[in-house]
């Protein structure tokens, strides 16, 4: 077991429980984050927790696309968690350069240190996305596999959202294995494919064991509710306290794999902790597909508020249809299977946010206009 670790990204809803989870457990944690007003506004539900955590660890606050950074938090660590990055894959399309400059100049620093300073690193665990697989894994009737390419647009202008073969045949959608082809439809998820394979290259060349978890949709307590680019479950929470409408985009029929924090931190201290050497990726996920429907009904019925939402036929660029992870690999390697059910963890995520003024849906509106007025939503 590791003594000493350090987490990028480590005051992020993902980061600071990992840090929390791995300081209970006696692990020296060192976190470098540079505390951005994009996750940690206020209104976020991030400041009583990223204060706590100033107390319970190192905490070198710096950007990871600063070397200094890197060189002021790394010296003694043994294992390395890489989550700093930004995320959001409909800002990314409009942000490209900030997007490559965090997520993929912020990961050359990391390898750079490795490969070119005296360290006791021996194992780095990235972040990945199930965004790097862009649309899942589809089958057509015969049970051959495919992988489609980003849905025609004038298809969709047309109301049909659903992949299909490459001769219009129909497709069904099946669990995504880690073995699926890696063919991302935007530029966040282009950066992640980008982070992971540095990683797992570049370890391998440096003799550096490596762990690539391609994170699912990412849910619970200590979620930002004020970033309105990312993670659907806090954005209709606070349109729906306020009871604001919500746009459901497509049919509502798209569907995504909601993984609870608890269940994302112990998969990722397990990474942490194993004894496996080489370079190993691994999904984290429930392997449970919902819809977007079945999201806001979900949300409004554990709410005690029924939701008030249009299913709209709106669709954004880089958006994919449907994406849950297959987690055979996860259980077998790392022996962990989720434990918490969509209902529970929402209920867990309601009760906290509960605990906060509702956000203003100015925001998330903006975020919208700002996609809408560079032709990349319809």
């Amino acid at each position: 077991m590791a003594d000493a670790v350090l987490i990028s990204g480590g005051a992020g809803f993902i980061g600071s429980a990992l840090a929390r989870h791995l300081v209970a457990a006696g692990i020296g944690v060192t976190v470098l984050d540079n505390v951005s007003p994009q996750i940690h506004s206020a209104g976020s539900g991030r400041e009583t927790a990223t204060a706590e955590l100033r107390d319970l660890v190192r905490f070198v606050e710096g950007d990871v696309r600063d070397r200094a950074a890197w060189d002021a938090a790394y010296d003694g660590q043994q294992v390395v968690v890489h989550l700093a990055a930004e995320t959001g894959t409909g800002q990314s399309m409009y942000e490209v350069a900030r997007y490559c400059d965090v997520n993929v100049t912020g990961t050359a620093h990391l390898l750079d240190l490795l490969a070119n300073s005296t360290h006791s690193v021996r194992r780095v665990v990235v972040a990945s996305s199930r965004s790097i697989y862009g649309e899942g894994r589809y089958v057509d009737s015969a049970g051959v596999a495919h992988h489609p390419p980003a849905r025609d647009r004038a298809a969709m202008l047309s109301g049909r959202f659903d992949p299909v073969g490459p001769g219009g045949e129909a497709l069904v959608a099946t669990a995504t294995d880690e073995g699926s082809r890696i063919h991302p439809s935007s530029i966040y998820g282009i950066t992640k494919s980008t982070q992971e394979q540095m990683v797992l290259v570049g370890c391998a060349a440096l003799g550096v064991d490596a762990t690539a978890l391609r994170y699912q949709n990412v849910y619970g307590p200590g979620q930002s509710l004020s970033n309105p680019y990312t993670g659907i479950l806090s954005i209709f929470t606070s349109l729906i306290q306020r009871g604001a409408d919500i746009n459901v985009f497509e049919d509502g029929l798209e569907s995504r794999d909601f993984v609870y924090i608890d269940d994302v931190v112990e998969a990722t201290a397990r990474a942490v902790r194993c004894d496996i050497g080489g370079q190993h990726v691994y999904n984290v996920g429930t392997g449970v597909p919902l819809t977007v429907l079945e999201v806001v009904e979900t949300l409004g019925c554990v709410l005690g508020r029924p939701a008030s939402y249009a299913v709209s036929g709106d669709f954004r660029a880089g958006d994919i249809r449907h994406n849950w992870a297959d987690t055979g690999r996860l259980e077998a390697e790392l022996g962990f299977t989720p434990r918490t059910g969509f209902r529970q963890g929402v209920e867990r995520f309601a009760a906290w946010a509960e605990g906060f003024d509702p956000v203003s849906p100015d925001g998330y509106r903006r975020s919208l206009d700002e996609m809408r007025e560079r032709k990349l939503m319809a």
